[in-house]
């Protein structure tokens, strides 16, 4: 029989520094004329907690063990090239990836308009669906005071078949 697993990836940037120039990027999409996030990569909060959740599920560390800051490489990395690159590792662990849905807290940017757009450039990215949702925290904590974007992602795995025999 196979068992999914299920994992959580959760991750959190404050906007970058006032006079910073940082692009914004959240969802695997570029948000001109926003300000941008602090961060070692590109900062996408949307598109690290789903590779965080990836690993989660398929139990082989997190963001930080595979691209983080001690890894000079990835430094302003795309997101989405680090949600690919998460989704390769995942595979080559002998998983298959079912879905990968997150939630992002933020008052901006507004991401109805463009939430098409995102969910194809993540699923592109991951080779599985991938649902995104957004909201705001009604002007409680971090986000509600519009210092950063944090979101919550999880996702489903199963092991490959042939992985699973034996």
């Amino acid at each position: 029989m196979i068992i999914p697993r299920t994992g959580i990836g959760v991750d959190v940037h404050a906007f970058a520094a006032e006079g910073e120039a940082r692009q914004l990027w959240v969802g695997g999409l570029l948000w001109p004329g926003e300000r941008g996030l602090a961060g070692h990569s590109d900062g996408d909060p949307v598109a690290h907690a789903a590779a965080d959740a990836l690993f989660s599920a398929a139990g082989i560390g997190d963001l930080g063990t595979h691209f983080g800051t001690d890894r000079p490489e990835f430094a302003g990395a795309s997101g989405v090239t680090l949600l690919a690159e998460a989704a390769r590792i995942v595979r080559a662990a002998g998983f298959e990836i079912g879905n990968i849905a997150v939630q992002f807290v933020a008052n901006r940017p507004k991401f109805g308009p463009r939430r098409e757009e995102s969910q194809q450039v993540l699923s592109d990215a991951a080779g599985a669906p991938v649902s995104v949702t957004a909201t705001t925290s009604d002007g409680l904590g971090f986000t509600g005071r519009g210092e950063g974007i944090s979101a919550v992602a999880t996702a489903l795995v199963y092991p490959r078949l042939s992985e699973s025999i034996g």
